[in-house]
């Protein structure tokens, strides 16, 4: 498992210069003994550099720094607003298409390729998954705009 990792790190490593950390392997469920490769990214990172999986095991990232205010929600809120609402992506990117666009060194950059670099890799299925856990009753109702 831990050549999986290394071969990980050599592929992706250079990702590190855009505030890619890799933290490791973690056990997330002993009965099944499943690992994950854990990472650490900024918020403006381009999320299609980086695959949902690795050999096998599952990518989990966390947020690394501050948020966007369009993302900025109260403790108490977190029950009544879903902090990932697809609205929320592209108020920010229409807020900041300028920033985001010098960030990732792409000045030609389209407002759906900005959704689908922050938006987890792909802007529509990230629609698709929240509209489907809002209605499932697992995440806050929100607005799609």
């Amino acid at each position: 498992m831990f050549e999986i990792l290394k071969s990980f790190e050599s592929k992706f490593g250079s990702l590190k210069k855009k505030g890619l950390r890799i933290e490791g392997l973690t056990m997330i469920d002993p009965k099944r003994k499943k690992h994950v490769i854990n990472i650490t990214k900024p918020f403006l990172f381009d999320n299609r550099l980086l695959p949902k999986t690795y050999e096998g095991l599952d990518i989990k990232s966390k947020i690394e720094g501050g948020l966007p205010e369009e993302f900025k929600i109260e403790k108490e809120a977190l029950i009544k607003e879903y902090i990932w609402a697809p609205s929320k992506f592209e108020k920010y990117v229409d807020r900041c298409s300028e920033d985001i666009k010098k960030q990732f060194g792409n000045p030609a950059m389209s407002r759906k390729e900005m959704l689908d670099a922050l938006a987890f890799g792909n802007f529509e299925d990230h629609i698709k998954k929240s509209t489907a856990l809002m209605l499932e009753g697992k995440i806050p109702a929100f607005k799609l705009n």
